[in-house]
């Protein structure tokens, strides 16, 4: 099997309880890794353009990158019944499900770091969880962001640089996202406990650029949880996912002991 052949992810489809068609993409073999992707993002861009997903494989993991609803190439729904309270952490369960995996580690960024913490505290149980560019005010402090890019949405023609919400929304252009999905998906708002994040028991990893604040304090974060180590790797919360670093740091503690 060439190298080159191996490292590129092949592309799968499988369909939700509630009929809404989902991808995700594969590359590596061995012990599965989910990786789940930022808001207005895919796993194209947060896993594969900058050679995280390679990395992994590399060392000997089977990547498993799902595109989240209303992303990507999954369904982007323009009924609100698509959106109910939760869903993308059932969503994720049920591609887990789908896939037959018993054993195996999670990890998100932004979004999806949100997005894993639901999933665990639905009852998923990976070895081993890598919450990426995400602090603690983040998860349960998640309305002043809901609010912040629902502000995006309304601004989206008329917003001008300098704008708060102007690199947002210009992240969301160059990403043509599908509007009407996302905002109802950012509409059905799902709330994250303490009691939630007690329950992530399992090595975690807490992973942010050192010049992210975006979703408050990753080391307050760390702290907080019952089992977890802090990481720093350069950049903000959009530059930091395109660092080499960021790979570096999922192979190591995901392959240490």
């Amino acid at each position: 099997m060439g190298m080159g052949r191996a490292m590129t992810p092949t592309i799968h489809h499988f369909t939700a309880s509630d009929g809404v068609n989902l991808a995700w993409r594969e590359t590596g073999e061995g012990r599965a890794v989910v990786l789940v992707h930022g808001l207005f993002s895919d796993a194209q861009l947060n896993w594969v353009k900058f050679g995280h997903a390679q990395q992994l494989a590399a060392a000997g993991f089977r990547v498993i990158m799902p595109d989240l609803r209303a992303h990507g190439l999954s369904d982007k729904p323009h009924d609100p019944a698509a959106y109910p309270p939760r869903i993308l952490g059932r969503d994720l369960s049920e591609l887990v499900a789908h896939l037959g995996l018993a054993d195996f580690d999670l990890g998100g960024f932004s979004l999806g770091s949100r997005t894993s913490v639901l999933a665990v505290a639905q009852g998923l149980s990976p070895r081993r969880l890598v919450l990426a560019g995400m602090g603690l005010e983040g998860l349960l402090g998640w309305e002043k962001r809901h609010e912040f890019f629902l502000e995006a949405f309304d601004k989206f023609d008329s917003a001008s640089r300098g704008d708060r919400h102007w690199f947002a929304i210009q992240f969301m252009k160059s990403q043509k996202v599908d509007r009407v999905a996302t905002r109802l998906l950012l509409e059905s708002n799902s709330t994250v406990t303490e009691a939630m994040l007690a329950r992530l028991t399992m090595p975690t990893l807490v992973l942010c650029g050192d010049d992210d604040r975006d979703n408050g304090s990753a080391p307050a974060l760390a702290e907080a949880l019952p089992n977890a180590t802090y990481e720093e790797v350069p950049g903000t919360h959009t530059t930091s996912v395109t660092q080499k670093a960021l790979g570096e740091a999922m192979v190591r503690f995901l392959t240490a002991g």
